[in-house]
């Protein structure tokens, strides 16, 4: 097993249509308006649309900070997906569905940890890395929430 491999899936479950949501999730430069723990996305310069870079902490205290680009943006099916690179390699995608009234949305992650530190701890440190993750996951579904309430 590589320790520093992670597969996750998350379903968050919202009261507003998943067209709402997609619009919100498209926009990933305002994300750390309502995600506490993505605490900064910039766009690139030369690809404001589909590339550009993000920094990420939860409870540890440590930024994790990826280069992010578009790979599917499809809103008939409603998902969007993206590749990392630098402190995480990988895919995460978001694929949205209807729920009565609301929106069932599923997040999935694989990435490979990147960043020296956290690779030299994969294996003492696996069980805190994966419950910081959920932490995050936590606070992006209630802010989320919240948001969309707001909207």
């Amino acid at each position: 097993m590589d320790w520093s491999r992670y597969r996750f899936r998350c379903v968050w479950r919202l009261a507003a249509p998943p067209e709402t949501v997609y619009a919100v999730l498209e926009r990933a430069e305002e994300y750390p308006r309502w995600w506490p723990q993505v605490r900064e996305v910039v766009p690139a310069e030369d690809a404001p649309e589909t590339t550009g870079t993000a920094r990420f902490r939860s409870f540890l205290p440590y930024d994790l900070v990826v280069t992010v680009r578009a790979l599917r943006r499809d809103r008939a099916d409603r998902v969007l997906e993206i590749g990392l690179g630098g402190d995480l390699e990988g895919w995460a995608r978001w694929t949205l569905t209807p729920e009565g009234t609301g929106t069932r949305a599923l997040y999935e992650q694989e990435v490979e940890v990147r960043a020296r530190l956290l690779r030299a701890l994969a294996v003492p440190g696996r069980p805190v890395f994966r419950a910081n993750h959920a932490v995050m996951m936590r606070g992006g579904r209630r802010g989320l929430a919240a948001h969309l309430r707001s909207v």
